[in-house]
């Protein structure tokens, strides 16, 4: 019987989509990740917990198969904040690390710009700037 199970976790994770820009944090690898753990021994595991077991792929087919995204379907393709699918998967991406360099980098510059048009003394804003 964990043969059977064994076959259908592995054909749930063919069927799972990967996320080329979360590399290293998608839900498919992550996926992936736990079935070769759960089946170490291939169709030959035992599963200590068959129900437990058989209830999770159902709960995961669900979720691949998007039951519950046609069941509840949104009005609106934003959330509460605005923020639209696009720009959430750019926020979720990789490439959030380069926009975090960038912020520094305009921090550096909006700093100096502070300073040039301070109406203190430089060294007074040097040791306000150096205070925080």
């Amino acid at each position: 019987m964990s043969a059977t199970r064994y076959r259908r976790f592995l054909k749930l994770c063919e069927e799972w989509p990967m996320d080329e820009f979360k590399k290293g944090r998608d839900l498919g690898t992550f996926l992936r990740q736990r079935v070769a753990l759960a089946f170490r021994e291939g169709e030959n595991t035992q599963i200590s917990d068959p129900e437990k077991c058989d209830q999770m792929y159902e709960s995961l087919a669900r979720i691949n198969s998007n039951v519950y995204r046609e069941r509840f379907p949104r009005v609106m393709d934003t959330s509460f904040t605005g923020v639209t699918v696009e720009e959430c998967k750019v926020l979720l991406s990789g490439s959030m690390q380069q926009m975090q360099q960038m912020d520094e980098e305009k921090k550096g510059l909006w700093k100096t710009l502070i300073q040039r048009f301070s109406s203190k003394a430089p060294e007074e804003a040097a040791e306000k700037a150096s205070e925080k």
